[in-house]
């Protein structure tokens, strides 16, 4: 995007200015000063990615999380995956929320169930004869 206003004064990300007793971002400034106010409940997304411009033309008002999923961090990467690493589509159906809070994929999901299950089968089915043994017992000596 052409026409970034670059804040000179910004050592490590977003541009900052002493006023009125408190310190400032200079890119709501701009965008507050020149454009319109910014509702409450939003931030500022730099539209041409470049957390030192301070041209509010660059600038969309958006929830905190519209401006994750658009940014190039971890949850914004994650949210614009469409397949999952073995190629299988990221859709409603084929896809769930994990336990660890991010999406997961149905089909992976049943073939490492199905692998585990082939691999641990005698495992498995030892535990289940012995729950059937003890309920067997149970059930006889209560008739008993």
């Amino acid at each position: 995007m052409a026409g970034c206003w670059i804040w000179r004064g910004a050592g490590n990300g977003y541009g900052r200015f002493y006023a009125s007793g408190r310190n400032v971002l200079a890119h709501r400034w701009a965008y507050e000063y020149l454009r319109a106010s910014i509702p409450e409940s939003l931030v500022l997304d730099h539209l041409c990615r470049n957390a030192q411009c301070v041209n509010p033309w660059h600038l969309e008002p958006v929830s905190q999380a519209e401006n994750l999923r658009r940014g190039n961090g971890f949850s914004g990467r994650n949210a614009r995956k469409t397949h999952c690493p073995r190629g299988h589509p990221l859709t409603g159906m084929n896809s769930y929320l994990a336990p660890s809070g991010g999406r997961a994929c149905r089909t992976c999901r049943r073939s490492a169930y199905r692998a585990h299950r082939a691999a641990n089968r005698e495992r498995i089915n030892t535990r289940k004869r012995a729950a059937y043994a003890a309920q067997k017992l149970a059930d006889s000596q209560k008739s008993a």
